[in-house]
């Protein structure tokens, strides 16, 4: 079977039409899988009468909503390519992205219309020759209505345009090591990004997932296709808020989620919590940085589990995650490799490391992105290391697509670099441009590791 993450959700819709697939935790929409796909049909097949082509590449600058899922899940369905747009960064650097990828197409929220201006009057500085609004007030004069642009759209299933190692979206990194990279993620390292969380996670039938990160962000992105994948429902905050997302997970009888270490000390600062129900909520992966022990045990204490999580947008997501068992056993430690993840820490002569010593993280699988955007290079054997040094030496990140096998507990004594490395910004809610945050000493290269190297557990 070939595989097409736009097609998942058509299949999804067929399997429970009537599960809830979206809730907006604002009070907003509530859409299930039948709804939301008819939405998506509409929206791919708006895009086919307007003249898009396979591998196009469409530009959203969106808050999290209802339109960035389903615009999402239509271009996929047809084969153009999606450039998720960090909503935290100014013109002059939204114009190098819209520039380096080729985005011809452009959709944007109201909250954006200003610097969506700004780049409409630079001309040919970027390739965009179509923008659309998602307007609840008046459109620019430059701009289509979005919505009135999806209704017009057929609802009927459109034909897939797109499959296994075609492209399905370029999300672009800090640019902390130079100016920003495109790293490229296709239909088939997206599926499997989500099989390996399916197979490591602990999920259950019906359950409601808090999904309060942005959507440009891989830590949103890949949980809320895979949502799609599991017949999971998404609880969607639009921007995170302490007292709201208590709000949310009693209404809405939140059972998992996902939340960076900041926004779950955030809301641990909020008072009476007696007078919110949160019996149901099971476990919050979380990630970015390193989860202080304190906080998993205040969790812990509340009758909630925080299981630890390292991933990079260049795995798609997945890395590494300790589970329920160890959560509180090996409280410090982000866990072992995903199912269908191979993790390795070695030394600099590529030898793995004993328990304790510090070293080199190599991260492989077929989840793996496919390559940096007009980078150049053979992106069949290419190797992303980033190094980062910290009060506890020296850290880096290899990504390869290989075997998969295990590894031991993944300890993190520092920041690994990868976790929030999308745009300018980590998850938790720094509105800073990247010009007026702290620098961050991270140095970056390219390399080649050629296969057939041993690879053994670590025991």
């Amino acid at each position: 079977m070939e595989n097409n993450i736009g097609w998942w959700l058509t299949k999804r819709a067929f399997l429970t039409p009537d599960r809830e697939a979206y809730v907006d935790g604002g009070g907003g929409e509530r859409l299930t899988f039948s709804g939301l796909n008819t939405r998506s049909n509409q929206t791919a097949n708006a895009f086919l009468n307007a003249g898009v082509e396979k591998g196009e590449r469409v530009g959203l600058l969106l808050m999290n909503s209802a339109e960035f899922v389903e615009a999402y899940f239509a271009l996929a369905k047809i084969g153009a390519v999606v450039v998720p747009l960090n909503w935290r960064l100014v013109a002059d650097e939204l114009e190098f992205i819209l520039k380096d990828s080729g985005t011809t197409r452009l959709v944007f929220d109201d909250d954006f219309a200003d610097t969506v201006a700004d780049l409409h009057a630079r001309g040919d500085q970027t390739d965009v020759g179509q923008w659309l609004q998602v307007a609840n007030g008046d459109v620019a004069y430059f701009a289509g209505d979005y919505r009135a642009f999806r209704d017009g759209g057929d609802a009927a299933e459109p034909a897939i345009g797109a499959r296994d190692d075609d492209m399905l979206y370029i999300m672009y990194t800090s640019g902390t090591t130079g100016l920003p990279k495109g790293v490229v993620h296709t239909h088939n390292t997206c599926v499997w990004a989500c099989i390996t969380i399916a197979a490591t996670t602990y999920f259950q039938d019906g359950d409601r997932f808090l999904s309060p990160l942005p959507m440009f962000h891989v830590g949103a992105l890949t949980p809320l296709t895979m949502c799609i994948y599991r017949g999971v429902t998404s609880v969607v905050m639009r921007a995170f808020d302490p007292v709201s997302a208590w709000r949310i997970v009693d209404a809405e009888q939140v059972t998992v989620g996902l939340a960076v270490p900041a926004m779950l000390n955030f809301m641990l600062q909020v008072p009476n919590l007696e007078n919110f129900d949160f019996s149901r909520w099971r476990w919050c992966m979380s990630g970015a940085a390193p989860v202080p022990e304190a906080l998993i045990e205040a969790y812990e204490k509340i009758g909630l589990e925080i299981h630890q999580v390292y991933g990079l947008t260049e795995s798609c997501g997945p890395a590494a995650l300790i589970d329920a068992e160890n959560a509180l056993k090996r409280i410090g430690s982000t866990g072992k490799a995903f199912y269908h993840t191979d993790v390795r820490i070695v030394n600099a002569a590529g030898e793995d490391c004993p328990p304790g010593e510090p070293g080199e993280v190599l991260v492989a699988g077929p989840h793996i992105m496919r390559e940096y955007w007009n980078r150049g290079g053979n992106p069949r054997r290419r190797v992303a290391a980033h190094r980062r040094r910290g009060p506890h030496g020296r850290r880096r990140v290899h990504l390869h697509r290989g075997p998969h096998q295990g590894h031991d507990h993944l300890g993190r004594r520092e920041r690994l670099p990868g976790g929030d490395r999308e745009g300018s910004a980590d998850p938790s809610g720094d509105q800073r441009s990247r010009r007026d945050r702290p620098t961050q000493r991270t140095l970056g290269r390219i390399a080649l590791r050629r296969g057939g190297e041993e690879r053994r557990r670590v025991d």
